[in-house]
């Protein structure tokens, strides 16, 4: 009769045990199947990516150059004097503007034992004084420049270019500079010369530039940047360059369609000019591109357009 009673417990903890197990298994199969379920509905969900677009516009696109040059006199002579000695008298300031052969100085050739007439030193042309490095007492020689006269009235800008870009520079080219006296101005100017030679130790070709108008503030000697339009292209499609995405050599934009899908396109591209890309082919103006969100894009997904950025001027960026 113990023996019996004893077995008792033991069936108990068993059938327990079963009906956990039981229970276990049930619930993990619900919850499997539920999570089948809801993969399942989530896959029927067609997904939909937020983009920013704009439109492609037909426009101007230019290029530039930039570099810095000094304005200096376009006429300008170094005046030698005719016999050396010392100079025994100075009759201009630096400053000043002489005539043609109006006497500079004088020098004394003479030498111990052998008196002579002092020597004028006279202007070769008519101009201001850029330049006296000499004094009074000094000696000079015929080697060496005793002053400088410039025609002041007739400036013009020098600047050097360097030799991988003297290709993209001819005669005429337009240029606009600018000067830190006169902060958010800009002065018209154009290339008129160019040095038939580079310079074998600097590897650079000097220009020169005549400014459009004359304006007394611009003074010889000042410090000039100088932004010089190499080429002009009118009637291009353009577009900002982060419209384009490039993958394995392949450079390629995302249209958006009327039906709101979004269709990937091959493009080839021309000039690029300060973040605007000139589109050769592949895209045509006022079709809408994707401006921002098309890292995440594929041919024919749909799409939300979230903004829809300005589009570009259709002249110049710089001149919008």
């Amino acid at each position: 009769m113990s023996d019996k009673k004893s077995k008792v417990p033991g069936l108990l903890i068993t059938l327990a045990v079963l009906l956990i197990a039981a229970g276990a298994v049930f619930f993990l199969t619900q919850k499997n199947n539920a999570q089948k379920e809801k993969t399942a509905a989530e896959e029927n969900v067609e997904q939909i990516f937020a983009v920013n677009t704009t439109l492609a516009v037909e426009g101007q696109i230019r290029d530039y150059l930039y570099v810095n040059g000094d304005i200096v006199a376009k006429e300008f002579v170094d005046v030698y004097p005719d016999a050396a000695g010392k100079i025994t008298e100075i009759l201009v300031d630096l400053g000043e503007y002489v005539i043609k052969d109006e006497i500079l100085a004088y020098v004394d050739p003479s030498r111990p034992g052998m008196v002579f007439s002092h020597s004028p030193v006279k202007s070769p042309i008519s101009g201001t004084v850029t330049s006296f490095p000499g004094s009074k007492g000094v000696t000079v020689s015929q080697q060496a420049p005793l002053a400088t006269i410039g025609d002041l009235a007739n400036l013009q800008v020098r600047t050097f270019i360097s030799e991988r870009k003297i290709s993209h520079i001819a005669l005429g080219m337009p240029a606009e500079l600018t000067f830190e006296a006169y902060p958010g101005e800009t002065f018209d100017a154009s290339i008129v010369e160019l040095s038939p030679v580079v310079d074998p130790s600097s590897r650079t070709m000097e220009i020169m530039l005549d400014l459009t108008d004359r304006d007394s503030r611009i003074k010889s000697g000042m410090f000039s940047r100088i932004k010089i339009t190499t080429s002009v292209k009118n009637n291009i499609v353009k577009i900002p360059s982060d419209c384009i995405s490039e993958r394995f050599g392949e450079k390629f934009i995302f249209i958006i369609n009327s039906d709101g899908t979004a269709e990937k396109r091959t493009v080839l591209e021309g000039i690029n000019i300060n973040d605007v890309s000139e589109i050769i082919s592949g895209l045509s103006a006022g079709e809408q591109v994707v401006y921002q969100g098309q890292s995440l894009l594929d041919d024919g997904v749909k799409v939300k357009i979230i903004k829809e950025v300005t589009p570009l001027s259709q002249k110049n960026k710089e001149e919008a």
